[in-house]
């Protein structure tokens, strides 16, 4: 097992092995712990029941944050943009491209408006970063509980 030494925020070294590596460099492309593991060489067993753990080792841990830093954030969307854009999405102020039949000519390519269904869904990714729309309610309440007529609850 090959150790690669990395240097972390702090300034120390980080020891890495080329499984864990291959796994970190796997994530920042899929996103997904899982895939990542098996991609990189770990079972499907232990990928599937521990894969969320290498995300928690320090060493994959810096390593990720500085892969992060280096990439150009031109080329990389923030949050900000993510949620400008789906709100202009959302109120229409975007268009696409699609064909229209010109006749025995053939097809054109020609803008249209953002239909009802891709602005309803940019709406509900906002709604859903917000919180707007919620199926549980979390409350928390504190105080003595009194059941009026105890006596006559059955046992």
């Amino acid at each position: 097992m090959r150790i690669k030494y990395t240097k972390g925020g702090d300034g120390k070294l980080s020891k890495l092995t080329l499984k864990q590596k291959r796994f970190a460099d796997e994530y920042i492309i899929s996103g997904n712990a899982m895939e990542s593991a098996i991609k990189a060489g770990y079972s499907h067993n232990y990928s599937k029941a521990q894969s969320h753990k290498l995300l928690e080792n320090v060493g994959i841990k810096e390593y990720l944050d500085e892969r992060f830093e280096k990439m150009d954030s031109k080329t990389i969307a923030d949050q900000k943009e993510v949620l400008q854009y789906l709100s202009s999405v959302m109120r229409g102020e975007q268009q696409e491209k699609t064909l229209i039949s010109i006749g025995e000519l053939g097809q054109e390519i020609v803008d249209i408006d953002v239909g009802a269904k891709d602005r309803l869904k940019a709406a509900e990714l906002l709604g859903k970063r917000y919180r707007l729309f919620t199926d549980k309610i979390e409350a928390e309440v504190q105080g003595t509980v009194v059941f009026v007529n105890e006596d006559d609850i059955p046992d």
